[in-house]
């Protein structure tokens, strides 16, 4: 109370990381987004310079959306990969959404995402080498993740997501003793727990070694942004800034041509799925273990969960880049000339085109902006333990031509990366047919890293977040799906000696996470740069 009050009295001072305040006097049409909306090759160029992904360069070849609409205008390519090669090898995945790169370790490992590929295609000698080309990304080691093993369905989410709305009613009609059973067979927190092991997992092999790892999805539109933004959200701590994470959110689900006007069910066709939520939701998993380790609050991911449904930006009402673009006039149909920059949406509607969901001050007081910010969180603490992007000491060089596919919690080996060769790949065949090694509590990290012994060791590197997902561990978001029921808009129990005992308990071991931790043999009040290990020492 005493922290919220101190910066409501500054507030007139106050620096707002990450979110734009609007200026007296200031008018709509030369409003600049506070985000980079990644709407041209400078915003590409730049975020590029700031990964440091110095062996990958932004790729014009989809420009006119002419490769694929469900894409960016622009993207990430190997240097040496001309824009002919490119278009040839997008048109062997699904839905023209080849192999490009998502992240770039400061160690010097690339995350990448593609679709599925096309295995009744029928690429040249030429075609299939450029695509090799574009998943090793220049690293003798490359692991291909199959994104969808162990992780549920998209009309499993949408069933999950009715179930715990439902059961969240403050009306329901499941009693009281039944509630949690009840609350276990929606499956929600099941594909919470799975999405949080997989990242973990996936966050291990980047990490670990200097590598390419690939995240594969049929569609790509989905789970791989799910993944792709837990795995930068456990190893980059930028990405647990304000900003950062909003441009995380930008890059990897609005650029990336996330499909939120049919996963939302808005357009009454295609598969209704709220995968975004089921982010979210994983994102505060985290925020609640590791409270010190995020700028951001709950309130800020609550304003974004309800965001998703704003109807005046066209952030979160469009499919793709493409269709937003024509909404918003900068992108002709006819001629396929797109004009950066915002412009006037077209007569009748309701939609800005000139405003985005990062606006934030326009929809929310600066009272209400100030809440958007965790009082707990440590920016020194995340540089501390972070290595530089010059001494990526703890990244371990792979075997020369070492191909693996990650499916069912186990690295198997691969014989080639495409399908089309002489052999057919394991990527051809159904994940049914892989052999299925022994179910374990533990994740990949726990288990060696699951890594090839010959590999050797490898420690923990600083700055990694590996969240528990192992039952009371995973909990209900009870402030945004029973914000309806009148205990909670009390507090977090009812007024009772119980309820207070448990809010007490809440409170004393949030004051524990947040609590620096001092070093016996360091008498200099540093905080212990890699908690995760300490909590095992």
């Amino acid at each position: 109370m005493a922290i919220a009050q101190a910066r409501a009295q500054s507030s007139q001072t106050q620096q707002y990381s990450g979110i734009a305040l609007s200026k007296t006097g200031q008018s709509s049409g030369s409003r600049k987004s506070p985000i980079p909306l990644l709407e041209t090759s400078e915003d590409w160029e730049t975020e590029r310079k700031k990964q440091g992904a110095k062996g990958w360069r932004v790729s014009l070849v989809n420009e006119r959306f002419d490769v694929a609409t469900s894409l960016p205008r622009y993207f990430w390519v190997p240097n040496r990969t001309l824009d002919s090669e490119v278009r040839r090898a997008f048109g062997h995945f699904h839905q023209g959404r080849g192999p490009r790169l998502s992240w770039h370790h400061p160690g010097g490992s690339d995350l990448l995402r593609c679709g599925g590929f096309y295995t009744a295609s029928d690429p040249n000698k030429e075609d299939i080498r450029a695509v090799e080309s574009m998943l090793q990304a220049g690293h003798s080691d490359v692991v291909l993740v199959d994104t969808m093993d162990e992780l549920p369905s998209l009309a499993d989410v949408q069933l999950a997501h009715l179930r715990l709305r439902a059961l969240c009613l403050p009306d329901s009609s499941v009693s009281e003793d039944k509630w949690l059973s009840a609350l276990e067979g929606t499956r929600w927190l099941d594909y919470v727990r799975s999405c949080l092991r997989k990242a973990s997992d996936i966050s291990v092999l980047v990490t670990s070694r200097v590598r390419s790892v690939v995240l594969q999805e049929r569609g790509d539109r989905d789970f791989n942004g799910l993944l792709s933004s837990l795995v930068q959200l456990l190893s980059a701590p930028e990405a647990r800034t304000l900003l950062g994470f909003q441009s995380l959110v930008q890059r990897e689900w609005v650029a990336a041509g996330h499909p939120f006007l049919t996963r939302f069910g808005v357009t009454g066709v295609g598969e209704k799925a709220p995968v975004f939520l089921l982010f979210l939701d994983c994102v505060w998993q985290l925020l609640q273990q590791f409270p010190a380790e995020f700028e951001f609050s709950e309130f800020f991911l609550v304003a974004l969960h309800d965001s998703v449904r704003v109807p005046d930006t066209l952030t979160f009402l469009r499919d793709n880049p493409w269709e937003r673009g024509k909404q918003s006039r900068q992108f002709n149909s006819y001629t396929q000339v797109y004009t950066p920059g915002y412009s006037h949406p077209p007569d009748g509607n309701s939609i800005n085109a000139q405003l985005s969901v990062w606006d934030w001050d326009l929809r929310y007081s600066k009272e209400q902006i100030l809440q958007f910010h965790n009082p707990g969180y440590d920016p020194e603490h995340c540089q501390d333990s972070w290595l530089p992007r010059q001494q990526p000491s703890f990244m371990v060089p792979g075997p020369p031509s070492s191909v693996w596919l990650f499916s069912r919690g186990a690295l198997t080996a691969l014989n080639q990366l495409c399908p089309w060769r002489d052999s057919p790949s394991l990527l051809a065949v159904s994940s049914r047919w892989l052999p299925r090694p022994a179910i374990s509590s533990e994740s990949l990290a726990d288990q060696e890293w699951g890594l090839p012994s010959h590999w050797g060791a490898c420690p923990l590197p600083a700055g990694l977040l590996l969240p528990g997902y192992l039952g009371p561990q995973i909990r209900l978001w009870r402030r945004c799906y029973l914000r309806g029921r009148p205990e909670v808009q009390m507090g977090l129990s009812a007024p009772t000696i119980t309820g207070l005992q448990d809010e007490l308990s809440c409170l004393q071991e949030l004051l524990k996470k947040w609590t620096p931790r001092i070093s016996p043999e360091d008498h200099s009040n540093k905080r212990d740069p890699n908690p995760i290990l300490s909590q095992f020492c």
